[in-house]
């Protein structure tokens, strides 16, 4: 009984390892480096103005050719910059577009918090009853904000140029 114990211990040893090595020696993996460095690129926000679902959609939308460069706002023309350079393509600024950021009209506000739970970055500040105010540091322009209001009382806008975020445009070529 205890020889038959031990071969079959053995046995299960033996068979588990082979079974372990073989795991790794013939694992296939479809990872693409150059997708898991767009996406670590992207700002992860998942807002959609995009058109894609998500960070990582746009990322494979890249790698795969269907997207522009320019296709992720919150990002702005740095992300657009690395991008460009990462994949090898030119970059058309004229092409991309300010970012759009959510604005309350304090005037129309009832408190009614319903763009606070819909708002995915929790940008939206108010309580129940209250006027909400818009954390631009946080918004990443999604509107989503904008369809769960009752009152249309939130407006996208586009985002105000900084000193970090001015670009001097290029004269037109005459």
């Amino acid at each position: 009984m205890l020889m038959a114990t031990l071969a079959l211990a053995t046995m299960g040893l033996l068979l588990g390892g082979g079974l372990g090595v073989a795991a790794r020696r013939f694992a296939v993996t479809d990872d693409n480096p150059l997708l898991k460095e767009i996406e670590a690129l992207m700002p992860g926000s998942q807002c959609g103005q995009c058109g894609f679902p998500g960070c990582a959609g746009a990322a494979s939308a890249l790698v795969e050719g269907q997207a522009a460069v320019t296709c992720c706002p919150p990002g702005g023309v740095a992300l657009a910059e690395k991008l460009a350079a990462l994949l090898g393509v030119t970059l058309d600024a004229g092409q991309m577009s300010a970012p759009q950021l959510a604005r309350i009209d304090a005037a129309q506000c009832t408190g009614c918090t319903r763009c606070y739970r819909a708002c995915p970055t929790d940008a939206i500040v108010g309580a129940n009853g209250q006027i909400h105010v818009v954390m631009q540091g946080a918004c990443t322009g999604c509107a989503r904000c904008q369809d769960a209001c009752p009152e249309d009382c939130v407006a996208l806008a586009p985002l105000e140029p900084t000193l970090d975020t001015w670009r001097w445009g290029k004269p037109q070529a005459a």
